[in-house]
Order: C-alpha cells, then structure tokens, then sequence
C-alpha cells in the first residue's frame, strides 16, 4: 500500500479562503502531501481586513490535536495564528506529549491588513512555551520587531535579528524581508548549527493579492520537510512554490482589497 506524506496544520480559519488553514491546506495539497487541521480560532475576515476573532474552547483544541496524531499521526506540522497564552500553552503542551515530526511555526501577529491576531500577553508564553519546540520558525519582520523589541529596517538589521531569535530561542530561523522597500525581496535562513545565514532573493512582483503568503510559505516548507528534504532544501523548494503562486496569482482579481495567492498554480 502507498502511503502519504502527512502535515497538519494548527491555525487559524479565514473565512476569506485566502490564509490560515484554507491557504495551509491548499498548500499541502498543491504540494503532494496529505493535509490536516487543527482549527484554533474562527475568523471573519476577508480581502480587507479581520473583522472578528472567536477563539475555540482549549479543551476542543487538545481534543483536534490527540484525534488526529493518535491515528493518522503527522510527518510534519506547521503552527500559524495561537491566539491566546492559553491556546498556546495547550498546543505545546500536546506537542510535547505526542510524537508529531518536524514543527514550523509562523509567528502570526500581524494581519496582511495591519490588523493585530494576538493578545500582547500572549507574546511571552509564545517564547517561552512554543518555539522551542520548533525544527524552523518564519517571522516576517513586523513579527521579528516584537520578538527582538528591536527595529528592522536594513538587511543588517535582518541579520542581527535572525542571530537575536536563534540564540535566544535555540531554533533555525526564516526571516522574511517583503515588508523592506527593496526591489528584490530577501529572505535570510539562519539555521541552528550553522556560522552563516542564506539568502534567497526573489524579484519583487507588482501585485495586492499578498494575502495569505506568510501562511502559504511556512505550509510549503512544513510540505517539503514531511517529504524528507532537509531544511535548507525544503526552504529552498518553499521559496520557489510560493515565488510562482504570487507571481500566477498577480493575473486574478478577487475581492476588493489584498487578495490571495495562486495556490494551484501548477495545475490550472
């Protein structure tokens, strides 16, 4: 018998279809890899903005994570929007408990819209409690600025930022620079044994429809890692996935404000 190569995603729902668990799902699928969910959070939101947040009970959490690993079980997971200290105390808790392959965690703070998806209180628990626990984690650089409580504007700053987050959390760290006014955008990669960063640059396309994108390159990276590549080469394939679903997607138009990627691009 075949079997899957298994992710599971522990995030948030957009009820646009743009990120979050739609987007992570999407993502696995376009990827080759057997998608599943773990819902943290209920979100009204579409191409604009968040309009809500309703958090799911811990209890309902806990009960997603163990259905799940208990008998599908899980080559990778990626972790997006926790919303609260509590959600995350219980998903690390489960984490650590259950046997679960490799862990990505987007640090989701800030929506494409500005809108802020976590309690500030929330924000220590997360670096005490969660990443840790990660093989790889991707801030951008509004979410790396609360990290650090420093200012990212230079790819200098970029490089301080992503040794800060390495040595103080112990993990590899992917920190994305889209929010930098460079032509090109840069990504550095600063893995935990390593004794200098990657880049991977990319031109920068011309396009609103960015949302979601945090999502959609953590879920490939989580896809690439279930599949056995290494980190390096699963950001490598990640970057590149994510490259092509923006620029295929720049050609749609959908909603009125920052729409999606081209999840599919591949295929249609």
């Amino acid at each position: 018998m075949k079997s899957y190569s298994r992710v599971l995603s522990i995030a948030g729902s957009d009820s646009g279809g743009g990120a979050g668990i739609q987007a992570d799902l999407k993502t696995f699928a376009a990827c080759s890899c057997f998608g599943m969910s773990v819902v943290t959070a209920i979100t009204a939101q579409n191409t604009c903005g968040v309009v809500d947040i309703h958090t799911i009970p811990t209890a309902s959490i806990a009960a997603q994570i163990q259905a799940v690993l208990a008998d599908i079980g899980a080559d990778a997971v990626k972790i997006g929007m926790l919303h609260s200290a509590e959600v995350i105390n219980t998903v690390a808790d489960n984490l650590r408990s259950s046997s679960s392959g490799s862990i990505v965690v987007d640090p989701v703070m800030v929506a494409t819209s500005g809108d802020r998806l976590i309690e500030e209180s929330a924000v220590v628990t997360l670096k005490r409690e969660l990443l840790p626990l990660a093989a790889l984690i991707t801030p951008n650089i509004a979410e790396a600025e609360i990290l650090t409580g420093k200012n990212i504007r230079t790819r200098a700053d970029m490089e301080t930022a992503a040794e800060h987050l390495r040595s103080e959390l112990g993990v590899s760290v992917l920190l994305k620079g889209g929010h930098l006014e460079d032509d090109a955008l840069v990504d550095i990669l600063l893995t935990a044994g390593a004794t200098r960063p990657l880049f991977f640059t990319n031109r920068r396309v011309d396009t609103r429809n960015t949302h979601g994108t945090g999502c959609t390159l953590s879920s490939a990276i989580a896809a690439f890692m279930a599949q056995g590549k290494t980190l390096a080469e699963a950001v490598d394939a990640g970057e590149k996935y994510l490259h092509a679903a923006i620029t295929a997607g720049a050609g749609y138009s959908i909603g009125k404000g920052h729409g999606p990627v081209h999840h599919f691009h591949r295929f249609w």
